[in-house]
Formats: structure tokens, sequence, C-alpha cells
């Protein structure tokens, strides 16, 4: 079973970037999706962004045009780069992946976006 591991989260002011990081315990080549979600206290969790293996890309229209998804195969990672971060994007960040055997989760990584 494949484990996913987040990392990168922490406290920035609105207008930063930060980047997220998740890595597999296992290969994410086979994975036939990688992402995002998150969930704001009181909130559902949401798609933040998904990748898919064939190279296509969704993102959540809050999102577009500030955070991009990237896969490194050799590195078992995903990565989320989040610019001109909001107040509104403060959640806590869970990676994702969906194989031919299941889905994964990892246990989340809080962004919290504060002057």
């Amino acid at each position: 079973q494949v484990q996913l591991v987040e990392s990168g989260g922490g406290l920035v002011q609105p207008g930063g970037s930060l980047r997220l990081s998740c890595s597999a315990s296992g290969s994410i080549f086979s994975m036939n999706v990688m992402g995002w979600h998150r969930q704001a206290p009181g909130k559902e969790r949401e798609l933040v962004a998904h990748s898919g293996r064939g190279g296509w890309i969704n993102f959540a229209d809050s999102v577009k045009g500030r955070f991009t998804i990237s896969r490194d195969n050799a590195k078992n990672t995903v990565y989320l780069q989040m610019n001109s971060l909001k107040p509104e994007d403060t959640a806590v960040y869970y990676c994702s992946g969906v194989d031919s055997k299941g889905s994964y989760w990892g246990q989340g990584t809080q962004v919290t976006v504060s002057s």
C-alpha cells in the first residue's frame, strides 16, 4: 500500500508563496491520478488540483493562474506551487493518489495565510 507524506506547509503573508511536497513510499508512475485537496475549518474538503498520468491537469477555479502542480516520477514526489496566496487559501492541504488498487491520502499539512 502506498503511503503519502506532505510537507512544506506553514504561515505565510498574503501575496506570498509556498511549495508543498508529497512524497510517496512507492512509485507514483503507476498512479493514474495524483492531486491536492484542501479543507478549511467548517467546510468540506475540496479539490485544488490534480494531474493525470497522461499529462492532463485540472485546477479549481479559485486557484487557476496562481497554483501549479507537477510530478517528479524519479523522486516519487508531487508538488503544489502556490503563489499570490490569499487568506481564503488557509486550510489543511491533503495529497491524494489513485491507482488500480484504490485511493490514498496523506495526513495533511496546514497552510495559514495571514498578516
